[in-house]
Parts: C-alpha cells; structure tokens; sequence
C-alpha cells in the first residue's frame, strides 16, 4: 500500500485557517506617519516636542503677549522665532499679512 499525505490546510506556512484579521471592505490602516518610514516621523516629532515644551513661563506670556498684539496665534508668532530666527515688530507688516493669509489657507484645508 502506498502512503500519501493529505494536501496542506493552507498554502501559508504557519496559517490557522481562521478567518483574516482584517476586514477586506474597509479601507486599509494607514499609520500616523503615512507609508514610508517611520524613523524620520519620530525624530520629527521629538524634535518638535522639545521646541515647544522647553520655554521657561515668563517666556511663553511675553511671546503670547506680542502675539496678541499682532494680531497672530502664540504658535504663529513662536514658529515664526523656530523657523527664521526673527523676533516679529509691528512694523512687520508684510510678513505678518503673509502668515494671516497662511493662516486663512490652513482652515480652508480643513474645512474641505
């Protein structure tokens, strides 16, 4: 007599044969730091947690404080100090204008 085996349960190794884990008619999960890697998401987001979690109090109102009077958010007015160093005036205008705008383009975005 000769000896067969029986045909695999599944064509994947180590596969249970229970149903998937996903569900096929959803859209597939994408991770918060999108598709490629996630090394450079990570040194980002640190780097950026530290930017903004390191100034003294006194700071932050004094920042806050200008903003205000620029009419601009504290992060607008921070970001502006992280980003290009400069210390916004009110004789500024422009570029003042030119993150209001910004600003205005950003909630556009997301109301869409």
């Amino acid at each position: 007599m000769k000896h067969t085996r029986p045909p695999p349960a599944s064509p994947l190794i180590g596969h249970n044969g229970g149903p998937p884990l996903e569900d096929p008619e959803e859209e597939e999960h994408e991770p918060e730091w999108g598709k490629g890697g996630f090394k450079t998401y990570f040194d980002w987001k640190n780097a950026n947690a530290k930017a903004w979690k390191k100034v003294p109090h006194q700071i932050m109102m004094l920042r806050l404080d200008k903003a205000e009077r620029l009419g601009l958010t504290y992060e607008e007015y921070s970001m502006e100090i992280l980003e290009r160093g400069i210390y916004l005036q009110e004789e500024d205008v422009e570029r003042i204008t030119e993150i209001k705008r910004a600003r205005k383009k950003r909630r556009r975005k997301k109301k869409s």
